[in-house]
């Protein structure tokens, strides 16, 4: 299933110049600085903000507003580091999935050989060992993803399927046909009639028909132009 088509990523504000604190650098750094709202089907609504430090060749993903919840509130303020890769246009990311503890801790899992990998990661981004993407070698660092440097959707994607999936209490199969159960009983106790009544707008002159709708909570009246105009 695609599931990714149904995690949806708006970018509500972009500052050509702002400033963050890098955490690793412990500095101050400058550069573009945007914000996305995300609703993902199966976690919940987000905030992000992306910091792009072009002199460090890195891009950063900070979770500003998370879904409510023990296990996702601990990921408020977490961010996630993307570096240019030996391959041009791409960034990697050391690909780690978050865990909860016995004590709803959370920490994270760096992963070490692809059968870890989740499904969902294997199917949507290129995966390569961190030699392959850098050129070097480091302690405890096995396998990157690979992303598009100007694709910020995908950026944040990952970091939701990384270290946000891994952390819901259902599948996202399960929650899509929950989602659709919801939509089909709406549909079913929803019912609209044609009150045969066109209103003209008194400015431009153009009729639409009045529409009476009902659901099981609240009744409503929508206004939709005739199928001859």
């Amino acid at each position: 299933m695609q599931f990714l088509k149904h995690i949806k990523i708006k970018r509500i504000e972009t500052r050509p110049n702002d400033a963050w604190y890098d955490m690793s650098l412990r500095q101050l750094r400058n550069g573009e600085v945007s914000f996305y709202r995300v609703k993902d089907f199966l976690t919940g609504d987000w905030l992000f903000k992306m910091c792009k430090d072009k002199e460090q060749g890195k891009i950063l993903v900070k979770a500003v507003k998370c879904p409510a919840g023990i296990h996702f509130s601990q990921l408020e303020g977490k961010t996630m580091v993307f570096q240019d890769s030996l391959i041009d246009g791409m960034l990697y990311d050391v690909i780690s999935l978050t865990e909860s503890d016995e004590n709803n801790r959370l920490r994270r899992n760096i992963v070490s050989s692809i059968e870890e990998v989740p499904a969902i990661i294997k199917e949507n981004y290129e995966i390569k060992s961190y030699e392959e993407a850098t050129g070097k070698k480091a302690p405890g660092k096995h396998l990157v993803t690979l992303s598009k440097r100007e694709n910020e959707k995908e950026l944040i994607t990952l970091f939701v399927l990384e270290r946000a999936w891994t952390l819901s209490e259902s599948t996202p199969e399960e929650k899509l046909k929950e989602k659709e159960q919801t939509t089909q009983k709406t549909k079913a106790t929803k019912k609209e009639v044609d009150t045969g009544e066109d209103w003209s707008c008194p400015i431009c002159g153009k009729k639409h028909r009045l529409i009476h709708v009902e659901t099981e909570k609240t009744i409503k009246h929508v206004l939709r132009k005739p199928s001859s105009q």
